[in-house]
């Protein structure tokens, strides 16, 4: 709940929302959407992680080619 207070939305903004998410969709489409929702969020961390990772795999073979390439120059002089 705190987040919602540090965008601004007080305890009646909140209340208000509620009401029309249960008026538009009703007491047996709520869990779907959430979890329709939750599957979204998981789905968005997962490729997260996965950009991460990739882009800590592609800058650390960016190092080790710079070092690779630092010794054949030397190992030529």
């Amino acid at each position: 709940m705190t987040s919602f207070l540090a965008l601004g939305f007080g305890t009646q903004e909140l209340i208000i929302v509620v009401v029309l998410v249960l008026i538009l969709f009703g007491g047996k489409k709520i869990p779907e959407l959430m979890r329709g929702v939750g599957k979204g969020v998981g789905e968005l961390k997962k490729g997260l992680d996965e950009g991460k990772r990739d882009l800590d795999r592609a800058v650390n073979d960016d190092t080790s080619n710079s070092a690779d390439q630092d010794e054949i120059r030397s190992s030529k002089q």
